[in-house]
């Protein structure tokens, strides 16, 4: 069953491409690279795979915590290791780790 395409519904600010539409396109890395250069227009071209990387990263490393303290931030909730890091950080505006060597 095939309809006839509604007019009310054509949108006429992007027509739809001709066999010589077709034939004048090029590819993206070309025209991109006139716009930007070659090397810009490879990193644009290329597929972004996962998060966007953070300017500001983060390292991985095991810590021990006492029991009580991780239960307490682990019962905020969602996100309560940024909010542990986010308490630190705080500390250590007016603190240094050195203060607590014994």
């Amino acid at each position: 069953m095939t309809k006839k395409p509604s007019l009310e519904r054509v949108d006429t600010a992007n027509p739809e491409w001709s066999t010589e539409d077709f034939a004048k396109a090029k590819p993206a890395s070309e025209v991109l690279g006139g716009l930007f250069g070659k090397a810009q227009a490879k990193e644009m071209l290329k597929p972004k795979r996962g998060r966007p990387k953070s300017v500001t990263t983060k390292e991985h490393v095991n810590v021990r915590f006492d029991a009580d303290v991780l239960e307490r931030f682990r019962a905020s909730g969602p996100g309560w290791q940024t909010r542990m890091n986010a308490a630190l950080a705080d500390w250590l505006k007016t603190h240094t780790p050195e203060e607590l060597k014994a």
